[in-house]
């Protein structure tokens, strides 16, 4: 699973992120916790563009 997110995450909320997505996972679509890879992608606000404006911009 990948996750794109504009401006970054603290270890803690990547970590809080990440096991209430294995869990969700894990209950709803039976895939054991193992099989889950999670990818945090943080990106700058300038590289995200909402209703063709970039992010501060909006």
């Amino acid at each position: 699973m990948n996750i794109r997110i504009a401006g970054t995450l603290s270890r803690e909320q990547k970590a809080t992120i990440a096991a209430e997505i294995t869990d969700t996972l894990e209950r709803i679509a039976n895939k054991p916790a193992s099989y889950t890879y999670i990818a945090f992608d943080e990106l700058p606000d300038e590289n995200w563009a909402i209703a063709g404006k970039l992010l501060g911009e909006v």
